[in-house]
């Protein structure tokens, strides 16, 4: 069977996707020398991102074609649903390490990041594209914190639940479907359309990359 398009990406820039998905923050965690500091960082930081995100997803279920088919509309859904438990995941770890979400302010790679999910959210935006970005967002996630579960990782236990919460097969397999979705509605799409998608999962590489450097500043 064909490669689909995402899985082309992914060969043609390999360089980038490493920096994104074994960044020294994630490796910092899974050798187990991160500074908490650091952490405690990323956790407010990602906390803002997560309500910017549930914004863009809702807006991704929204730009679907009302004739796609309902087994398409699950797995956004399905994303969109998980996202409130995620949210009172991170609420609890507020107490846990003392991070006051409602004082904090976002830092201008989260701001940027955001901005960037609305620009996305527009009109003009095709489904495609923005299914692309979905995708992404999710497993870069996934392709990060997988490697902290890994037999000879070191990851500290007090940040073993943050790591299980994107890493594990479960999160995996829903990216699995995501990536196939995107794929299906590419290989429908026009090569301007296409070109848009690519652009689209470049950016949010680079805005990974600078969000886990904000964490560990």
């Amino acid at each position: 069977m064909e490669d689909g398009m995402t899985k082309r990406w992914l060969g043609a820039h390999k360089e980038l996707l490493h920096a994104a998905t074994r960044h020294s923050f994630i490796l910092s965690i899974r050798d187990g020398s991160i500074d908490l500091g650091c952490f405690k960082r990323w956790l407010g930081q990602d906390y803002l991102f997560v309500r910017a995100f549930v914004r863009f997803a809702a807006n991704v279920l929204v730009k679907l074609p009302k004739d796609v088919a309902e087994t398409d509309i699950d797995v956004v859904l399905g994303g969109i649903c998980a996202l409130e438990k995620e949210i009172s995941w991170f609420r609890s770890e507020s107490s846990k390490w003392g991070v006051h979400f409602d004082t904090l302010i976002p830092q201008k790679a989260n701001e940027d990041y955001c901005r960037f999910l609305e620009e996305l959210s527009a009109s003009s935006t095709h489904y495609a594209v923005v299914l692309a970005a979905f995708w992404a967002i999710e497993m870069v996630y996934n392709d990060a914190f997988a490697t902290c579960l890994e037999t000879d990782a070191k990851t500290p236990s007090e940040l073993y639940d943050a790591c299980e919460r994107w890493g594990n097969a479960g999160f995996k397999a829903y990216c699995t479907a995501l990536q196939q979705l995107a794929d299906k509605h590419l290989q429908m799409s026009s090569i301007d359309i296409q070109g848009q998608a690519e652009q689209a999962f470049l950016k949010i590489l680079s805005s990974e990359v600078e969000f886990w450097n904000m964490s560990c500043q």
